[in-house]
């Protein structure tokens, strides 16, 4: 598996209207997409900067993987995400390099299959994710 490009980054944060305003005031930007994808327990606003994708994200309850981010490291850059030809194949070639992965298939959200990598500690304590697929950018079916 060979990683092609960054897809997206991702930034917990605790309240997405809020985190929004600010990235209009100070960056000029509008999000390309808000979306809430309950499967994560996350409300998410996408922005597209040039190829690369920058998500903000806020956790819709407390349990979710963003919540308990928030609440052990406060808000703040969560994960990046690469894209990869295969999420399967990847996650089989990782576990076989001896690499124990957090996820054991891939997840499917909005089009793409995705699945987390090795632990953050293995990876220079970032979250990793790997994702196929073309993200669908009507925000439509995000539990899909």
């Amino acid at each position: 598996m060979k990683a092609s490009e960054i897809d997206h980054i991702c930034f917990a944060v605790k309240n997405l209207d809020d985190a929004m305003k600010v990235y209009k005031e100070t960056l000029g930007l509008d999000p390309d997409g808000v979306y809430t994808a309950p499967t994560e327990k996350i409300r998410v606003a996408r922005y597209y900067l040039g190829t690369v994708a920058l998500e903000l994200m806020e956790p819709t309850e407390a349990d979710s993987d963003v919540g308990r981010f928030i609440e052990k490291k406060g808000e703040g850059f969560f994960l990046i995400s690469y894209r990869v030809p295969d999420v399967a194949a990847g996650l089989e070639e990782l576990n076989a390099k001896g690499y124990r992965t957090i996820d054991k298939a891939p997840r499917k959200l909005m089009g793409n299959r995705y699945a987390f990598g090795p632990a953050p500690k293995v990876m220079g304590g970032i979250l990793t994710e790997i994702l196929d697929g073309d993200f669908d950018k009507s925000y439509e079916n995000p539990s899909e």
